[in-house]
């Protein structure tokens, strides 16, 4: 009898040692939630950048770029908790049972290309001024998004086309986005956006995008305020100037301003990357457009190698070469997290953006 308390003891404290333990997996839920965002976030903005990186050094071999959007995540779990508690009928008796746990994780990864209308709207539609100005509101400086997204100023051209002396640009665009970043650094230039009423059986509103020019006191400065005005037609006395889109000279009060669609901010870079001589000597590419004036750098450094990188911001492989952005270069990382920004701004697909669904079940 006293051999059977002790039996029944023992089962006992099995049992409320089992339950302590299978009761803590009722936290898998919450604790996977907390990680596969932060996981999943890291892998979309990670491979994102590797598709970026790809596309522009396909577009130096005139290749086809390609595009592929991430439209939905699910990450499912199932969790499977067994317990058996008795008591066995051999001599001496004993309690016999066991505990078991198991935990599976079954992600699925769903994407889509971008072709047809997406594609035209995405990436051959030029940048508009309204959505693309305000950005530099944001501190994003202006002098890096101009040699990104902007053709050209009135008459004056940012580097265009590939191939030897081609495409070199003027000098004196690199001179004005210099100007304005030294402008928007002592808070002298702003972006101002109007938004006209909507007439009634009439013309629908027009966004209408400013950019001003404060004066001031400062001697240095105020050359500088004097030759941006001057470039933008402004008398000593104007403060702001309306932005337009196009190209060719400007009417009074006007500035126009051409910008590039997304295939062709890709294709700039594209055409600055140094590539191996042989390859330009075999046909496979042309020369790189070589800038000139104050800015000879290429706006984005991407280096070449046949050996795979260490301490990167990003890289990838194309035709059995490494291509890659250095991790220590805060200048290109900043002109391809700005070229990011405008692919992300650029979109124009409706279709939902990437879910993460996380069913725990158990």
């Amino acid at each position: 009898m006293q051999q059977d308390v002790s039996v029944i003891s023992l089962s006992k404290k099995i049992v409320i040692l089992s339950l302590v333990f299978l009761s803590g997996c009722y936290q898998v839920g919450p604790r996977r939630l907390d990680q596969d965002e932060s996981d999943y976030s890291r892998a979309l903005t990670s491979s994102g950048k590797q598709q970026t990186l790809l596309n522009v050094v396909r577009l130096r071999y005139a290749d086809t770029p390609g595009f592929l959007d991430t439209t939905q995540l699910i990450s499912g779990y199932q969790l499977q908790r067994n317990l058996s508690v008795g008591v066995g009928t051999d001599s001496p008796v004993r309690p016999v049972g066991g505990a078991a746990i198991q935990f599976q994780e079954s992600p699925t990864f769903t994407f889509q290309p971008v072709t047809g209308d997406s594609y035209a709207q995405s990436f051959l539609r030029p940048l508009p001024p309204g959505s693309l100005l305000p950005l530099a509101m944001g501190g994003l400086p202006i002098d890096v998004l101009f040699r990104l997204s902007v053709q050209s100023v009135n008459l004056i051209s940012n580097a265009g086309a590939i191939g030897g002396s081609v495409g070199r640009g003027s000098p004196e665009f690199f001179e004005l986005i210099h100007d304005l970043r030294l402008l928007q650094l002592t808070g002298l230039l702003g972006i101002q956006l109007e938004h006209s009423p909507e007439i009634s059986g009439k013309t629908p509103p027009v966004d209408r995008v400013f950019l001003t020019v404060a004066s001031t006191n400062d001697p240095v400065l105020s050359e500088t305020v004097y030759e941006t005005r001057r470039f933008f037609g402004m008398s000593r006395t104007d403060e702001r100037v309306e932005v337009v889109y196009g190209g060719g000279k400007a009417a009074p009060g006007q500035v126009r301003l051409l910008t590039r669609t997304m295939l062709g901010v890709m294709a700039q870079i594209a055409y600055q990357i140094e590539v191996p001589a042989e390859d330009i000597r075999s046909g496979r590419t042309l020369a790189g457009t070589a800038l000139i004036g104050r800015e000879t750098k290429p706006i984005i450094i991407i280096h070449v190698g046949k050996e795979r990188p260490d301490n990167v911001f990003v890289w990838t492989t194309y035709n059995n070469k490494y291509y890659w952005i250095a991790d220590d270069d805060f200048d290109s990382k900043l002109a391809f997290t700005m070229l990011q920004i405008l692919l992300e701004l650029s979109k124009t697909s409706k279709n939902p953006g990437a879910i993460v669904t996380i069913p725990v079940n158990g």
